[in-house]
């Protein structure tokens, strides 16, 4: 099974979680991601691996037009029932893959994507892709969780992450993503690095993870050296695995 099968897989019977997921649904990252944007309300707004909605409810009031593409057709349907409940009419969705966008050249002013791109197999596709579809001078708002720069440590958290979800490609470092966006002819222009806490019982139930294999994860989290421990802030509690924290960064590029 492929990479974007196991994406269609796991993100299609656990749709409803990441509509009420706390992380996805309140992360002051939202926020920002719609402080950093320049809008006149007149904008076409492209939602790259949409999700639950989330990025493209907070956009829909502030732009004429959001277009909301995901690869999963069950995460399209719950977003579309959520976008919808807030009474934002201006929201269409297209089922689509973020490395082959089914959109023209230049039809966007605003494209977004928020907490997914360590799900795809082929990232530098992908930034091409958004690249393509940007009209100039266009803004790119990506958000993802990323790794630290020191091996050992991006060793962890993507093995981690990859224990959890199987559909989970790579967290990228922050110097990784600078490299790629600017090599694209993808101007940064603003940048935020911010930490997430990650409770461990809710975080493996979002994958609706089974016990044989949290029972793995905890015991490689436990196993884990101390100073990757001390990274991480690693909560343990009779033997019990309570919550980490770990990164993730906000950039805002310009095609040029």
């Amino acid at each position: 099974m492929d990479i974007k099968k196991d994406v269609q897989q796991q993100f299609g019977k656990n749709a409803a979680s990441y509509v009420s997921s706390p992380i996805h649904k309140d992360g002051k990252d939202l926020v920002k991601m719609v402080e950093m944007a320049i809008v006149n309300g007149q904008e076409h707004l492209l939602d790259i691996a949409t999700g639950g909605g989330h990025t493209a409810n907070a956009f829909a009031p502030l732009v004429k037009k959001v277009t909301a593409v995901d690869l999963t057709v069950e995460m399209l349907a719950a977003a579309e029932n959520f976008i919808k409940e807030n009474g934002h009419l201006n929201v269409n969705f297209v089922q689509g893959d973020a490395e082959k966008l089914p959109f023209e050249d230049k039809s966007f002013e605003i494209v977004t994507c928020r907490i997914a791109p360590h799900h795809f197999p082929n990232v530098d596709l992908f930034i091409k892709e958004v690249q393509r579809v940007l009209k100039p001078q266009g803004q790119f708002i990506l958000d993802d969780n990323v790794v630290p720069e020191n091996e050992d440590f991006d060793r962890f958290y993507n093995t981690i992450e990859k224990l959890r979800d199987f559909s989970h490609y790579r967290a990228w470092k922050k110097s990784q993503w600078i490299e790629k966006l600017e090599e694209s002819c993808l101007e940064i222009f603003e940048m935020h690095r911010f930490e997430k806490t990650f409770h461990f019982e809710p975080w493996c139930a979002n994958m609706k993870l089974s016990e044989p294999k949290k029972n793995d994860l905890t015991k490689y989290i436990l196993e884990t050296p101390q100073r990757i421990k001390d990274k991480f802030r690693i909560v343990i509690e009779d033997g019990k695995v309570i919550c980490f924290v770990g990164e993730a960064i906000i950039l805002k590029a310009v095609k040029r």
